[in-house]
């Protein structure tokens, strides 16, 4: 299991966390999400998903990952 830790901007109430936590629910690999305004701790299985497509999925979203 792996852990990353993304920057997130655009986020400014609890309706971007929702839109967040959202798009990375249920998704195939991602084991646990904490999602707060500006960022997001995300564990997950690097054999079922890369820390890039996790990435996509919030840009997918509306918000942009700034630690790349």
């Amino acid at each position: 299991m792996a852990e990353a830790n993304i920057t997130i901007e655009g986020m400014s109430c609890q309706h971007c966390v929702m839109a967040v936590k959202k798009a990375l629910g249920g998704v195939p690999g991602i084991l646990e999400s904490n999602v707060q305004i500006g960022s997001a701790v995300v564990k997950y299985d690097e054999s079922k998903i890369r820390k890039e497509d996790i990435e996509t999925k919030i840009e997918d979203a509306g918000y942009k990952v700034t630690n790349k």
